[in-house]
């Protein structure tokens, strides 16, 4: 396939998968289950750090994260007590256990009481400019301010470091659902101050190996360096709005085993 037709075949998958049939099986409906502003964007940010593995446990474990929060994530981020947390103890997703849960909760509080939002925080850092459109450099600067609280070391693995050459999946993944403006009910697209331009997409298995196959990926490995040139390549394809080609990718992997 030549550009122009590459083009015409992923705006069709995106259009076949961008959709609202997408949200059953996807993590995105976590945050769906709210109204609030802070509310959707601490379930979102909560459901992402624990996007991997089996998608249904996900899912699951991920309402299971709202359940012990009373369904009210925001205010129990902002209102809890240590005997609060003690319910944490219970939790675990794979390698995310509960002692990883409380101190995200502590990590949530201290970017709201101090650093005005998860929004504020990630809007800071925002690179712009030819050729370096992009939000990683926020998503590093995201992490030392997150872990300024008093944690164990273990649990900074649960959020990658684009500066450190991470292809930050999860991370990009949520800042789609906050940024994007879909108009198709997935995205949610609650956060103003970020352009989808400068989103990059949630490089893993199943879209890197897509990419590959179409011609938009080299680099063998899914890491900072792939994400970057993935970056680029989709950028020409759609300057606005890059990220919409998550779901061309991600849906032939997954869905069609392209």
């Amino acid at each position: 396939m030549n550009k122009s037709e590459l083009k015409s075949f992923l705006d069709d998958k995106v259009i076949q998968y961008n959709t609202l049939d997408f949200i059953e099986s996807d993590p995105v409906q976590i945050p769906h289950l709210f109204s609030h502003k802070e509310d959707i964007e601490i379930a979102g940010f909560l459901s992402a750090t624990i996007a991997w593995g089996n998608r249904k446990m996900i899912i699951k474990n991920a309402h299971k994260m709202m359940a012990l929060m009373g369904n009210s994530p925001y205010d129990f981020v902002m209102s809890h007590t240590e005997n609060d947390l003690e319910r944490m103890k219970s939790f675990v997703h794979r390698t995310f256990n509960g002692q990883d849960f409380s101190s995200f909760i502590k990590g949530l509080e201290h970017i709201y009481k101090n650093h005005n939002g998860l929004e504020a925080v990630f809007a800071k850092h925002q690179s712009r400019g030819v050729g370096t459109n992009s939000t990683q450099k926020s998503i590093s600067e995201f992490k030392k301010l997150f872990f300024e609280i008093e944690h164990q070391n273990r649990t900074q693995k649960h959020i990658s470091d684009p500066m450190n050459g991470s292809a930050a999946k999860r991370i990009n993944m949520y800042l789609r659902w906050m940024c994007r403006q879909d108009n198709k009910g997935v995205d949610l697209g609650i956060w103003k101050s970020i352009s989808p331009s400068l989103l990059s997409c949630p490089l893993d298995v199943h879209s890197g190996n897509v990419a590959r196959k179409l011609g938009l990926l080299t680099r063998k490995q899914n890491d900072g360096k792939a994400l970057a040139e993935l970056d680029i390549k989709l950028r020409e394809l759609d300057p606005n709005d890059p990220v919409k080609y998550d779901f061309a990718l991600f849906g032939l992997g997954v869905f069609e085993g392209f």
